[in-house]
């Protein structure tokens, strides 16, 4: 978006802006500016025209994102689609596919970035800055695995990669599909203590399926120890559960030793004969 009417600040706005940039922010709310200016009408009206002067933009209701000098004269600025997203809804992770892509595990760039959080939101699917958003609302019990990465000097929590890699096989729909992630657990070293200890937490037999599935089918260039696959078949559940629930494709084997139905074509998944 363009803006044109860009005219001076008014004391009250320049006072706004100087004391949101000195305490660091770069998206604030209006709870904020009534810390700053005093809460009522005033400070409203002020947070309207500096959205018209292109100095703010509105994520949502009550929320806004300060546009920086660096915009140029016709106040035109994108922000970070990671960086928007720890602010949509708190507690909050960047969370699936978005996941993969940050820790560069894919070379896919998804359309839309995944925030997972335990907390309500009332819009699930925000547009943001022509960005799409996708909040994901999961278990107080299976939210966590996060780390903190600095994007573009900000503070953004991402779910770790072990915890990535059980999230995108609890929930293949947002994560590109199991070939995907298959994809990358070929190739990437993971922390297998790390990723049973999460298994545990976790309680999804369905993932502990998959996952067990893959790793002595796919040929992974860092495999876990034998007694680390033994540990996971301790976790099994009862029944048979699909590879891929987002793929329409019915199993054409079962897995026996993982109760997995293997609905995928196996060549697309560089399972070894």
């Amino acid at each position: 978006m363009t803006y044109t009417n860009i005219i001076s600040l008014s004391d009250t706005e320049a006072s706004l802006l100087t004391e949101l940039a000195g305490n660091g922010k770069e998206i604030f709310t209006t709870r904020d500016a009534y810390r700053i200016l005093g809460p009522g009408k005033p400070t409203r009206d002020a947070l309207v025209r500096l959205v018209d002067k292109g100095w703010l933009q509105r994520i949502e209701k009550g929320k806004y994102l300060i546009v920086p000098l660096e915009a140029g004269p016709d106040r035109v600025w994108a922000e970070d689609a990671l960086v928007i997203a720890a602010h949509l809804v708190s507690p909050s992770l960047v969370a699936y596919w978005s996941a993969l892509r940050y820790w560069n595990f894919t070379d896919q760039v998804p359309r839309v970035t995944y925030v997972q959080t335990p907390a309500r939101k009332e819009n699930r699917t925000p547009l943001v800055q022509g960005m799409r958003f996708r909040i994901v609302r999961v278990k107080e019990e299976r939210f966590f695995g996060g780390r903190t990465a600095q994007i573009g000097g900000s503070p953004v929590q991402v779910t770790d990669p072990e915890k990535t890699f059980i999230d995108c096989l609890d929930r293949p729909d947002l994560s590109g599909g199991v070939a995907e992630v298959a994809r990358a657990l070929r190739e990437e070293e993971i922390d297998w203590k790390r990723l049973t200890e999460y298994l545990r937490r976790f309680r999804s037999g369905a993932v502990v399926k998959r996952l067990g599935f893959l790793v002595e089918s796919i040929g992974l260039s860092h495999p876990p120890e034998p007694r680390t696959l033994d540990q996971w078949q301790d976790l099994l559940t009862a029944g048979i559960n699909l590879l891929d629930p987002s793929s329409p494709r019915e199993a054409h084997r079962i897995a026996t030793r993982w109760r997995m139905g293997v609905n995928l074509p196996e060549d697309g998944l560089g399972v070894e004969p």
